[in-house]
């Protein structure tokens, strides 16, 4: 028995017409009818009687009705309970300098305003470290570039970022629009993050697969020093479109590289779905919600995966 043939059937009842409880419900009369018949078999009795008229209960159907609205009040409480429950705890949720530029904000706004009472409690710091601390249970949840994590993480496939050039307005003329690619950019002084960081070996990679080795880098983990030393015209930067964002609005100029594969993946890893407390599964939706909102409105210059 489903609740769908209970209401399928007491609107019946209340409007003495399939056809009319069919378009009230929003369902082919055949389908509605054939619902309630579902019903009648599997209770083994007649509820409704049929005619040209319209349909009349039973003896059957009277008592089956009163028991039916019942049932289903009981289900509509349990219902309105449920999205009155108010999800408390704290999620712990770690965000590389790079992705905590362009996610943090919003994604703080959408959990205060959907789940007042959780407490959110988010650490900036380098895949690696983000790695360990997922490793060690300190976070429920993280934006990664790697997924080299233990077993008994669940990773989703985020969304994969373009790759951008990032250098001081005054080599400007250096980088034609177009023109610019890894093999240009392997000839230029980098200003990148270390190894430890996992966009630094997802970007290793990328130069790998195309036989480059960059003439020179200088190794810098802090974001906000790194961005300073390219605009100071130390040297220029490749950088995911989150941090692209964030130069913009420091002065800095950018352009996307024109490799075709020029890009990063982000992946969401967190304990597994039947672990998470209700407080990080709530933050997990909210944040994917979140990422995908940004993509749509153009905020975050990536591709989001879809589940196929």
């Amino acid at each position: 028995m489903e609740l769908r043939q209970l209401r399928y059937f007491l609107k019946t009842v209340d409007l003495g017409s399939m056809g009319k409880a069919a378009v009230e419900l929003e369902v082919a009369t055949s389908a509605l009818s054939q619902q309630i018949s579902k019903l009648e078999q599997e209770l083994g009795v007649t509820l409704l009687q049929r005619s040209s008229t319209g349909t009349h209960l039973t003896q059957a159907g009277s008592a089956f009705y009163r028991s039916a609205q019942l049932v289903l009040r009981h289900a509509d409480d349990a219902v309105n309970i449920a999205q009155r429950l108010i999800i408390t705890g704290r999620v712990s949720i770690g965000l590389t300098p790079a992705t905590i530029s362009v996610l943090a904000l919003p994604f703080f706004n959408a959990m205060k305003a959907r789940y007042p009472e959780v407490e959110l409690h988010i650490v900036e710091s380098f895949s690696g470290y983000l790695s360990s601390m997922l490793n060690a249970r300190q976070l429920d949840l993280a934006v990664l570039f790697e997924t080299e994590v233990a077993q008994q993480w669940e990773v989703t496939p985020l969304l994969a970022e373009r790759l951008f050039a990032i250098y001081a307005p005054l080599s400007k003329r250096t980088f034609l629009p177009g023109k610019v690619n890894l093999a240009l950019m392997a000839q230029h002084h980098l200003i990148l993050p270390s190894k430890r960081h996992g966009f630094r070996r997802a970007l290793d990679s990328q130069f790998a697969q195309q036989g480059l080795s960059p003439s020179s880098i200088s190794e810098v983990d802090s974001l906000s020093v790194l961005l300073e030393l390219v605009r100071s015209g130390q040297g220029v930067s490749i950088q995911q479109s989150a941090v692209a964002t964030k130069a913009l609005s420091m002065g800095l100029t950018i352009s996307r590289l024109s490799d075709t594969t020029a890009k990063v993946q982000n992946f969401l890893v967190s304990l597994r779905e039947k672990e998470l407390s209700p407080s990080a599964s709530a933050a997990k939706a909210v944040l994917l919600e979140v990422v995908q909102s940004l993509v749509r409105e153009g905020k975050w210059d990536a591709t989001v995966f879809t589940k196929t």
